[in-house]
């Protein structure tokens, strides 16, 4: 049995939040997006990428292979696309998508596109499930810049892939066996970028209530300026 809990807030910088989540425990199917763009084109792409995601995912419970999730993300994307065609006022949105999907026998399918992350904490120890597709992590380190040099790189927040920026969408998948008592964490950058992994393994690894550790993270991020929009859904096997 999953049980989950979400928190989204716009952090302290920001006047609207961009980021956008759906935790639905009975369907086991839960999402998070992180849109980008100019007005409201950045909220309106996050919204909509995840309640497409959704609402694929919904209609197809039956059909649990990897290839199903992966079409669900290009639904998002073309959907992302055509509206961002369609109005010139949504012209270059897009949205990084995160998604966990139960499918049974206590397994998750994650599936990513941007830089939101999944993570796992099992027994103490916290691991990440997911791959940045950022100029950092798929340029910036193969040039030899040091971790110092990267986390301070102006091109730290760049998107190398996004759902809505692209007809050939990259998607990173996996299937995460879990354990009772693991948690899945899904955030977005509003959280990692700010708050070390130490500090969410720790968080993870405590007695809090599943809402009680979202709000913990969520003031956490917070108390380090909130530059971000920061959202956070613990999935936890009981």
């Amino acid at each position: 049995m999953l049980e989950a809990f979400g928190l989204s807030d716009p952090g302290c910088v920001r006047s609207n939040n961009e980021d956008y989540f759906i935790s639905d425990s009975e369907s086991g199917i839960f999402i998070l997006a992180d849109g980008m763009g100019g007005a409201n084109a950045g909220e309106y792409a996050s919204h909509l990428s995840a309640e497409m995601l959704y609402e694929y995912l919904l209609n197809s419970a039956n059909q649990t292979g990897l290839e199903m999730l992966e079409h669900g993300f290009l639904e998002a994307n073309w959907a992302v696309r055509q509206a961002a065609q369609a109005n010139s006022e949504l012209a270059g949105m897009g949205t990084t998508l995160v998604v966990a999907r139960d499918i049974g026998e206590a397994r998750l399918q994650i599936g990513s596109v941007g830089d939101s992350r999944a993570y796992l904490s099992s027994k103490g120890a916290i691991s990440l499930l997911t791959q940045d597709q950022t100029w950092v992590a798929e340029v910036g380190a193969r040039l030899g810049l040091s971790d110092e040099a990267l986390k301070k790189h102006p091109m730290r927040h760049v998107l190398t892939m996004a759902v809505g920026s692209t007809e050939d969408l990259r998607i990173s998948t996996c299937i995460v066996q879990m354990q009772p008592g693991d948690t899945v964490l899904l955030c977005s950058d509003g959280l990692h970028g700010v708050v070390g992994e130490k500090i969410l393994g720790e968080a993870l690894d405590s007695e809090k209530t599943l809402a009680e550790k979202c709000h913990y993270l969520v003031e956490a991020a917070k108390d380090e300026g909130g530059p971000d929009n920061v959202t956070v859904v613990l999935i936890k096997l009981v």
